[in-house]
């Protein structure tokens, strides 16, 4: 009992150190490095080798960490793997991934073979081993990661494609590969022959492993369709995970006391064959993949912790010339076996030269087997553990710029463009009905300079004597965008057509990064297409009834908003002004009759109070009389440059 209660006390305290983790996570992404080195480097602080707060033998009596972590991983890689997704591209996405796989693996196992023989008190069996699975683990990928860059620049065509499936399946591969030479590094590692009971033995522990696989996809298919709650199913789905190894291992102990031959499963293939069914074969795809994406946070920051305190810093210190050597072999891989698997596979030219840019990045599945190397095998997997998690981090850091490099470069990305404040308010509309117009009157009089556009060339005639500039065009191409000063433009309302709507928002979106687009919504099957691009939906249906609903809960709030309250507006000012960078709210001299109501930053809301910290490119929402907010705009514009000198 004594145990078990120490036990619970360490793994409350490694939460603990997991929060502040998380916290170092996110700081290190102002600085544009990936989670997982936060996660990491925390890791590495709270480790025996600085601060000491864990130490080795507490480290080992939390590996049930470890085990459920990598069972997640091994849920979550098959997960990516959706043969309807797949299935379009087939044949290239076979080619290139077993051109790909055979390349790096024979370059990485080549390199690793003669690098670590640098290593000392290695033998020629352990070095055949290590070079085996750091030639497989090298291949492994990073869907998350990938998928993340091709969403930030909105990527979309065959190329994009054909690397979204080439690292999905990779991955599956790899695991598939993995079991094989973990078994081949066993016998080489504690002399086993090899004959025809070795390969007998791994028949059947193959075979095992994917009867397990089956049995679990049917379990979780059981659970699935219950009305259990979602945390529920979570946390038995973390459960299986960890029963997975805990079945492994009694069944390797029971085989090796009663048969004198160690049945070795492989935990790694269990889940990801469990994963594969259950989302291609099921009805519960979509509520799988939802628990896995609400666990995956969690999971990732206590995995990267763990793996990070237990990195030994001083074989690293050694070893770091070999981690350079193996990333450096590992590029020349990628890029050779990209390229002419490229050709093969029939792809263009120019997809085939920029393919090698789109595989270098690395994670969670190389950590796991990582992990799993540096825990089953003692004698080399500590060294091998620091040089491969030195290597990853290397190629996370490399890796996505490089991606959106090769994207960029085949012209299928859509990334957001870049817009500057003029120091006028513009807006332009586009549509032609009376809604329009008197929208268009109304932010005339507040002041905006209003442009209206219409594809209709009599109605276009009609509203010449409007007050404001009235456009026709027939096509949003260069001229008529140059007609409309598309390029100054604060805001983009759109009340025409969805598809026509959406075609204006993208061109916005992607030529002049546009920050405030308003659609008002038809159908709402549009409202996806239109929240990637990140716009204000206006959706008629439901805009009454959710009006009436803020009247009733805070009417004199609604009316503020609504513009109804005499003499009081309600403005979103961006600060521009470098002397107020830093500075406190409560410092502020601003109009007595104004209220500052909340400030967005990085696309956060946050909670104001007197001591907030003002920076850069925050959009400060303000209340107050029409003069006032034009004093706050005023002072929260960018000063100008004065005359004779250079900005």
């Amino acid at each position: 009992m004594d145990a078990f209660n120490d036990l619970l006390i360490l793994t409350g305290g490694f939460f603990i150190l997991a929060l502040a983790a998380n916290t170092i996570g996110q700081y290190a992404t102002r600085y544009h490095l990936p989670l997982i080195s936060g996660f990491l480097f925390a890791g590495i602080l709270i480790g025996p080798y600085v601060l000491g707060m864990i130490d080795r033998e507490e480290l080992e009596r939390l590996r049930f960490i470890d085990e459920m972590a990598l069972a997640f991983i091994a849920f979550a890689a098959g997960a990516e793997f959706y043969l309807g997704e797949v299935r379009p591209r087939l044949r290239p996405i076979a080619v290139m991934t077993a051109v790909q796989t055979f390349t790096i693996a024979v370059v990485g196992a080549w390199a690793a073979y003669h690098l670590f023989g640098f290593i000392p008190d290695l033998s020629e069996p352990a070095r055949r081993a290590v070079a085996l699975l750091t030639g497989v683990v090298l291949v492994a990928r990073s869907p998350s990661s990938t998928i993340a860059v091709i969403n930030e620049l909105r990527a979309k065509g065959p190329f994009t494609q054909l690397v979204l499936g080439v690292t999905v399946v990779t991955d599956v591969v790899v695991i598939v590969l993995f079991t094989l030479a973990y078994e081949l590094a066993l016998v080489w590692v504690h002399g086993r022959p090899l004959g025809p009971g070795f390969l007998l033995l791994l028949a059947v522990e193959i075979a095992t492993s994917v009867a397990l696989g089956y049995l679990l996809a049917a379990f979780f298919r059981r659970l699935l369709a219950t009305r259990l709650h979602a945390w529920v199913k979570s946390a038995v789905v973390l459960a299986s995970g960890y029963g997975i190894f805990t079945v492994s291992h009694a069944l390797r102990r029971v085989s090796e006391e009663h048969l004198g031959a160690a049945i070795t499963l492989e935990p790694l293939l269990i889940g990801m064959i469990a994963s594969f069914l259950l989302v291609n074969y099921s009805g519960f795809r979509d509520e799988f993949t939802k628990i896995l994406e609400d666990l995956g946070p969690a999971v990732y920051i206590a995995f990267f912790t763990l793996t990070g305190a237990g990195l030994a810093l001083d074989v690293l210190g050694r070893a770091w010339p070999i981690a350079l050597a193996l990333f450096a072999a590992r590029l020349a891989g990628i890029f050779s076996g990209s390229f002419l698997g490229a050709l093969l596979a029939r792809e263009p030219l120019r997809h085939a030269a920029y393919s090698g840019l789109a595989f270098v990045t690395q994670a969670g599945v190389a950590l796991g087997l990582t992990k799993k190397v540096a825990d089953e095998f003692p004698g080399f997997g500590e060294p091998f553990a620091a040089v491969i998690v030195g290597l990853i981090v290397l190629n996370q850091l490399v890796g996505p710029p490089l991606f959106k490099w090769s994207l960029l470069a085949v012209g299928e990305a859509h990334p957001r463009g870049h817009t500057a404040f003029d120091g006028v308010r513009d807006v332009i509309l586009f549509g032609d009905d009376d809604q329009t117009l008197t929208l268009a009157r109304r932010l005339h009089e507040d002041g905006w300079q209003v442009r209206l556009a219409t594809p209709d060339p009599e109605r276009a005639s009609e509203l010449m004597g409007a007050g404001f500039p009235v456009v026709h065009y027939r096509e949003l191409d260069a001229a008529a965008l140059d007609a409309l000063e598309a390029r100054g433009a604060d805001a983009v309302v759109c009340l025409l057509s969805d598809a026509e709507n959406h075609r204006i928002c993208e061109t916005f979106y992607e030529k002049y990064g546009t920050e405030t687009l308003v659609v008002r919504l038809a159908s709402r099957d549009w409202a996806p297409r239109f929240a990637e691009l990140g716009a204000v939906v206006v959706d008629p249906s439901m805009a009454t009834l959710s009006l009436l609903e803020q009247f009733v809960r805070a009417p004199q709030a609604a009316s503020l908003l609504l513009g109804l309250e005499e003499g009081k507006q309600v403005v979103d000012v961006e600060l521009r002004d470098p002397a107020l960078h830093g500075a406190l709210l409560r410092e502020l001299r601003l109009p007595p009759d104004t209220l500052v109501l909340a400030i967005h930053r990085d696309g956060q809301a946050i909670v104001t109070h007197g001591y907030t910290q003002l920076r850069l490119g925050d959009k400060v929402t303000v209340m107050g009389s029409p003069e006032s907010l034009r004093e706050v705009e005023l002072k929260f514009a960018a000063t100008p440059t004065p005359p004779g000198r250079t900005a």
